[in-house]
Parts: structure tokens; C-alpha cells; sequence
């Protein structure tokens, strides 16, 4: 194969640079047409999150020129994609962005501002206003489900089941119900 000279480096070492630069699997989220607002608002939730590149559709769309057509960004060092996709797409519960939190607040935090205008469900599972599903889970209910003692951890599950948003005490205090 040949290659061709750029600098220090060949054309083959540049493609595989690229290449290596790309992560194998990244989360796309297909939007009808908030993609833009969708990323600002979750790269304004949270902390560690940067936008990291934006694409908008040209003259012969198929979107309306100047509007975002991909956006990729990064959220807690995940990478994602969105794309305004138009109205024949839509979201289901049967995928959806896993948070584990640290503390309670974090998880009260990303509750409130991730479920505003959309739904709050069972189990820590919400939908934001955009219809994308996530998971608002504190590190702690994976310890106590964990915990070598299974009437324990079956105590911490039905307190589980009873909750919309995960509260660690009522998590903690039922584990230790004896």
C-alpha cells in the first residue's frame, strides 16, 4: 500500500489517527427536530459536558438550511450524537441513558432538572421532554441489592418498587429493618 507524504506523518498514519480518534459505539439519539435544544439542555445539566462538534443542514437539506442537522457531544465523558431526524422518529422506554449517581443530591439534581416538562416514572426511570428515557440510579441501591444477606437485599427491592425517584435513606433504613 502506499502513502502518501503529509508532514511527519503518511497518509495511512493520519487515516489510523482518525480512526483511533472514533469510539467503536456511540449512543445517536434521533430527534424530529429539538436536537439542538435537547444537547444544550443536557450539556447545561451536566457538569463534566462539552459540545464537541455541529453539522447543519445545506441548501439541499433535506432539513431546513442553517438548522442543526448532527450534533455530537459529550456528557460524563460519554460520547453521543443527535440528529433532526424529522417527525417518523420517536423514542421508547426499551432504551435509555443510565446515570449512576454518588449522592442523593446529584440524583435529586438530574431528577428535577432532566424530568422537567416530561414525565417522572417508576424505579428512578424518567422521560425527559423530548421523550428519551433515562435511568436516575445513586450507586448505593446496586451496593444494597448486592448485600450477602437476601432478606436485606429483598428489603431494599420492595422499598425500591414503591419509589418514583430513588431515595438512598428510605433505601438504607429498609435494609436495615429487621
Amino acid at each position: 500500500m502506499s502513502s502518501l507524504g503529509l508532514g511527519s506523518l503518511t497518509l495511512d498514519d493520519r487515516n489510523a489517527t482518525q480512526e483511533a480518534a472514533v469510539p467503536k459505539l456511540t449512543t445517536f439519539l434521533t430527534f424530529d427536530d429539538q436536537a439542538e435544544e435537547a444537547v444544550n439542555l443536557y450539556t447545561s445539566i451536566f457538569e463534566n459536558s462539552r459540545i464537541l462538534s455541529t453539522r447543519r443542514y445545506p441548501e439541499a437539506g433535506p432539513g431546513e438550511p442553517g438548522s442543526l442537522m448532527t450534533a455530537t457531544f459529550e456528557l460524563e465523558g460519554q460520547e453521543l450524537m443527535a440528529l433532526n431526524g424529522g417527525p417518523s422518529f420517536s423514542f421508547s422506554q426499551g432504551i435509555s441513558l443510565f446515570v449512576s449517581c454518588e449522592t442523593q443530591d446529584e440524583v435529586d439534581e438530574l431528577w428535577e432538572k432532566l424530568s422537567e416538562g416530561g414525565e417522572k416514572g417508576p424505579c428512578g426511570w424518567l422521560t425527559d421532554k423530548f421523550g428519551v428515557s433515562w435511568q436516575i440510579i445513586p450507586r448505593a441501591l446496586g451496593e444494597l441489592l448486592d448485600d450477602e444477606d437476601p432478606e436485606r437485599a429483598n428489603r431494599v427491592m420492595n422499598a425500591m418498587l414503591k419509589m418514583s425517584k430513588i431515595e438512598t435513606e428510605e433505601l438504607r433504613a429498609a435494609a436495615d429493618a429487621g
